[in-house]
């Protein structure tokens, strides 16, 4: 069986004032035909997986371009089409296949296609016509159109919130992709508009018992995989919102009754699912009266993994003005603060500009005499058994506060984000990280206690303020009834 894979993949918030091209997509990740890393990146955990199955002698596999870049603004049109016809250039190379395996994001928006996953998927089902099996593995932080379901015969989607079961995801996706080319299996997909958006972490109730349910259930023999599409509230789509995914062994009917009775259930979790969000001086007031540390202080809406720029320096502005020391700060994008670090190098005392340099609403930079603790080429952190990349990076020391600065823009997933450049977090008071809840699983054990701080900036974070142009259909929270009489079905 001769089976192709590739992945293109990132996530657009289309209210940023970042855009993407292809050298965002170089500069985060880009692996061409069998250069993928041996370790798997968020969106390509079914590369190593594929891999795996060729070595044992299951497949014959034809690898295509793997790529991802860090999530930002609009994705020109030019590089759009460049990925696109370069992957589809690679398939019809390949061609006769029996399976494609597809690692994607599922919230792409380019100038001129606000659904760049459907359109690809609709291509390579026109290549491999309406026989060869195509799977496909997305992040729940994404939209799920028709196009997507009516090309795909499998789609897995990380269940984890944060997403510690990405490589899981992919395995599933390869697994049943197979399975099904074999003949094994006849899957059917069920989808639920749930009609509501909403931030949904699985690392607490009550997402946490729903996504036990879903494993559980899957385990019984209820369906072949169960999955929730949680929606992206950054990225104006008309599919933006949660969705149920189910998929049967050709069992339509029961998988669409699953479908919409875990769909009602998640219904009833709106408004109640997200942690409590503190403003900035509250959660800072926890840190100064906390008997023991560090306290682990999440910036959840200035996160460069919802596609925002990442250099607001407004709790940092917080913390000094209350006096508050041995915090570390991470992470603020600032290139040019980066760059004059490693110029002055260690040790070096100077004054510098760091921060705010590209939204009027995430604060102004920050400008103080800093000595420069650490400077580092190529820094990274890790993300389960992903390596991500920071970019050049430096470490500032100023009032009893170290700020890591870095010029390839990441959240925050691990404390290694500062342990890797020599921070020392047992003696930090509190660690303020840039992150929604990705964060969550690596920090927990470190953690005296988790705060969630909300400061609005360029992230659009009301959905009922936000000024979508292709969302029609009726969604919570910006309709309070969208299953009922005024515009659900």
């Amino acid at each position: 069986m001769k089976v192709f894979c590739a992945s293109i993949a990132t996530e657009t918030n289309t209210f940023s004032p970042l855009r993407t091209d292809l050298s965002d997509f170089h500069e985060s990740f880009y692996a061409p035909p069998g250069k993928h890393p041996e370790t798997p990146t968020l969106c390509s955990a079914v590369f190593p997986e594929l891999r795996a199955r060729a070595q044992r002698g299951e497949i014959e596999l034809v690898e295509g371009t793997a790529t991802w870049a860090e999530p930002a603004g609009l994705v020109s049109a030019q590089t759009w089409a460049h990925l696109r016809d370069e992957v589809l250039g690679q398939l019809r190379a390949a061609m006769p296949v029996q399976a494609v395996v597809m690692g994607l994001h599922g919230a792409m928006i380019a100038q001129d296609c606000v659904d760049c996953e459907g359109e690809l998927l609709a291509e390579i089902r026109k290549i491999v016509g309406p026989d060869v099996k195509i799977g496909a593995s997305f992040d729940p932080h994404s939209h799920l159109s028709a196009a997507r379901v009516d090309n795909a015969d499998i789609i897995t989607v990380f269940k984890e919130f944060p997403h510690t079961d990405f490589v899981e995801a992919g395995v599933a996706c390869v697994d049943l992709t197979l399975r099904a080319a074999r003949g094994e299996i006849r899957p059917v997909i069920s989808v639920f508009d749930v009609r509501m958006i909403d931030v949904l972490p699985t690392s607490r109730a009550p997402m946490r018992g729903f996504v036990d349910r879903m494993r559980a259930l899957e385990d019984a023999g209820a369906a072949l995989s169960i999955s929730v599409i949680h929606g992206f509230m950054a990225g104006d789509s008309p599919d933006l919102g949660v969705k149920m995914v189910v998929i049967t062994d050709d069992a339509q009917a029961a998988g669409d009754a699953l479908a919409r009775k875990l769909g009602q259930e998640l219904f009833t979790f709106r408004g109640r699912a997200r942690p409590d969000f503190l403003d900035p001086r509250a959660a800072l007031d926890k840190v100064a009266k906390s008997g023991s540390g560090p306290v682990v202080v999440a910036d959840v809406w200035d996160n460069p993994g919802g596609g925002v720029p990442g250099d607001s320096t407004i709790i940092l502005r917080h913390a000094l003005d209350m006096g508050l020391r041995d915090i570390a700060f991470g992470t603020i994008w600032d290139p040019m603060a980066v760059r004059i670090c490693h110029a002055a190098g260690e040790g070096a005392l100077l004054k510098l500009r760091f921060g705010g340099k590209t939204s009027d609403v995430a604060g102004d930079p920050v400008d103080a005499v800093v000595r420069v603790v650490r400077v580092q080429r190529d820094a990274v952190q890790s993300f389960g058994a992903s390596v991500v990349p920071l970019g050049d990076s430096a470490v500032i020391e100023f009032q009893g506060v170290q700020v890591v600065l870095n010029s390839t823009r990441s959240q925050a997933f691990s404390p290694d984000l500062f342990t890797n450049l020599g921070i020392d977090i047992a003696n930090k008071r509190a660690l303020i990280v840039k992150s929604t809840n990705h964060f969550h699983g690596a920090f927990a054990p470190v953690a005296a206690e988790i705060l969630y701080c909300a400061v609005d900036g360029p992230y659009p974070n009301d959905p009922r303020r936000t000024e979508y142009k292709h969302l029609t259909r009726a969604i919570w929270p910006i309709v309070a009834d969208p299953h009922g009489t005024d515009g659900g079905g």
